[in-house]
């Protein structure tokens, strides 16, 4: 583990009582920090590292953060034993940068926990589950993080359209896209393309609970869950456009929690609602207090130029007629007056004057009146009502409100997935129809949407139906036998869930692609081992080829090598998926012309074609 204060040391070495037995003279580098003193920042701006996380470019001018600089210098901060700035307790605490400061009024309030600070490394597998996590610092241990969230090599291109599965001989910079592998590592690959680009993020990602039902790890523990998420978000935040929205679903095991880290990152004034949908149309009996059936779904702009679309009502059209033969079509009658609204008197046709408050005001009431938007009641005597004509309702649309009870359920979502494959093959799918609900609030057709906790492909078949260009992420094995299944099924037009609905007839086209593997190579034969010495064999290549976890003493390792063969397969296999060092999972962009990795000319060639495309 790099630890940038042990550089700083060497950096600072020479200079006067800045380093004092090998130990940084904290109070005089941070006085001379605070004073912006030319020789410190003269050391600091030459040495690249120093450079690229203490200073920021501004109007083609480094600007020194010295605050940051001082929290960097000030060890004591920094919890030696879980290397994060944190104390070991979630809670709230104010949002001035600080780590040591309670509540206080009229300060934003924002959620503090283990390991905010830094970056969880590794993936979200059930392997997951029983190792240790490791984070790395985003100050002390800058460099782990950016190679972990470097821009990643893609392999395995393939296209599927009307005609099936083809060989990719060039990318273009439309194409809809499904990508394998880690989602943080994706996304953040995605930041080469698609910044600033994404017009909707819809994410269902794992909720906490400990359900061994869900294929991927769902049992993280609440710190490092939250760490997960935070990750992501932050990222996805930098794919949006400047009016571009983000919805999140989630359960209540962690949607306050969730809430408060959101309003962090996207800032409390672009919180849009917190939608409550019913995933249930039948109650199981089976908790012990209360029955949940329902999931929220918290939604945020990116900015105040964000504005959701309203949504097409749903209409009982018996009630709409056209005594008087309106050439506009049958219409309803609404109420004129409004409790609160304007004051004034008004005429009926047969003369009587009528006092009351209005919910137009004079002038609106007096052109509704010209244009024959008005009927009065009894003959002429009654109150105005005013014309809401059919045509009109249809094409204005509604805005929605924050309860969600009619766009199906789980259940319906299974029979879904059941119909188009004969079987159940996926735990809590999504059904289309909520995910058309939020596709047509947040775009219009062509606007692109991304989804990185892909599942079963639902949010990609929906969009794919409405015209939209979507980019999918998945890394479970499912995405070749599911989600890319249910994509060819939609491309040749099957008709279930929103189908009729948009009148889909089948067409378009998707690409595939999957993160390069390096240490992903090792785990999967691993993994795949049968013998112990399968085992061994693979470490033989793992001690030659693989990137193993910095904490791992190798030649103490193969002097202890006979005494590892007593253990058991599974627990050999176990060890060794342990020592890989997880921010190696994936061969990193700018190292694919490397010939260590020896990657194919036509992969780099595509490779370059989609990273150059932006």
């Amino acid at each position: 583990m790099q630890n940038l204060q042990q550089d700083l040391i060497e950096l600072l070495k020479n200079e006067d009582n800045l380093v004092v037995d090998n130990q940084l003279n904290k109070n005089k580098i941070i006085e001379a920090a605070l004073k912006v003193e030319p020789f410190l920042i003269s050391l600091l701006i030459k040495n690249d590292t120093f450079k690229k996380h203490f200073f920021q470019e501004v109007e083609n001018v480094l600007v020194f953060d010295k605050i940051k600089f001082q929290r960097f210098v000030n060890n004591k901060s920094f919890l030696p034993d879980s290397y994060t700035a944190f104390k070991n307790k979630i809670g709230l605490a104010i949002n001035d940068d600080s780590t040591d400061n309670f509540i206080k009024a009229k300060n934003d309030v924002v959620l503090v926990w283990p390991h905010k600070d830094c970056v969880l490394e590794g993936g979200q597998n059930k392997e997951d589950q029983k190792r240790n996590e490791i984070f790395w610092n985003e100050t002390l241990a800058p460099d782990n993080v950016d190679r972990l969230l470097d821009a990643k090599a893609f392999t395995n291109f393939k296209k599927y359209d009307k005609d099936g599965v083809h060989n990719v001989t060039d990318i273009k910079g439309d194409e809809n896209l499904i990508l394998k592998g880690n989602n943080l590592l994706v996304i953040s690959s995605l930041l080469k393309t698609h910044r600033g680009k994404i017009k909707l993020i819809y994410i269902d990602p794992p909720y906490n609970t400990g359900n061994d039902d869900f294929k991927y790890n769902d049992s993280f523990n609440h710190s490092a869950w939250l760490t997960f998420i935070k990750n992501r978000l932050v990222i996805a935040k930098d794919l949006l456009k400047e009016d571009g929205v983000i919805f999140v679903q989630c359960d209540d095991s962690e949607q306050a929690y969730l809430k408060v880290v959101m309003d962090e990152i996207f800032n409390r004034e672009n919180f849009i609602s917190c939608i409550v949908y019913r995933r249930r149309k039948s109650q199981a009996n089976l908790s012990k207090n209360i029955s949940p059936i329902h999931d929220y779904i918290l939604c945020y702009s990116k900015s105040n130029q964000s504005f959701l679309n309203k949504i097409k009502p749903n209409i009982d059209e018996s009630k709409y007629k056209n005594p008087d033969n309106d050439p506009r079509g049958s219409y309803v009658t609404m109420p004129c007056t409004n409790g609160g609204g304007s004051k004034y008197t008004i005429k009926t046709p047969t003369g009587r004057l009528i006092e009351d408050e209005w919910r137009f005001k004079k002038d609106t009431y007096d052109n509704l009146e010209k244009d024959n938007r008005l009927v009065f009641p009894r003959g002429g005597e009654g109150k105005p009502r005013y014309k809401l004509f059919l045509s009109e309702k249809k094409e204005n649309g509604v805005v929605p409100n924050s309860w969600w009870d009619d766009l199906g359920s789980n259940q319906e979502a299974t029979r879904e997935l059941k119909s188009l494959f004969n079987k159940n093959i996926f735990s809590y799918p999504k059904p289309e129809k909520l995910i058309k609900r939020v596709i047509e609030l947040a775009t219009n057709e062509n606007d692109i949407v991304l989804d990185f906790f892909l599942g079963s492909g639902t949010t990609a078949s929906v969009a794919h139906k409405m015209n939209r260009k979507y980019i999918g992420v998945e890394q479970m094995d499912y995405i070749n036998t599911v989600t890319t299944e249910r994509l060819n099924k939609v491309i040749e037009g099957e008709q279930g869930g929103i189908s009729k609905d948009v009148q889909w007839k089948g067409g378009g086209s998707f690409v595939y692609a999957e993160l390069m593997q390096y240490n992903q190579y090792f785990i999967n034969n691993i993994q795949e081992a049968k013998t112990k010495e399968d085992v061994l064999m693979v470490w033989e290549e793992m001690q030659n080829k693989a990137f193993l976890s910095y904490q791992f003493d190798k030649d103490m390792f193969n002097s202890r090598l006979e005494a590892f063969k007593t253990a058991s397969l599974e627990t050999m296999q176990y060890y060794l998926v342990q020592i890989l060092d997880k921010n190696q999972l994936y061969l990193n962009y700018s190292e694919i012309e490397d010939a260590t990795f020896k990657v194919p000319d036509t992969i780099v060639g595509l490779n370059k074609g989609f990273y150059d495309r932006s």
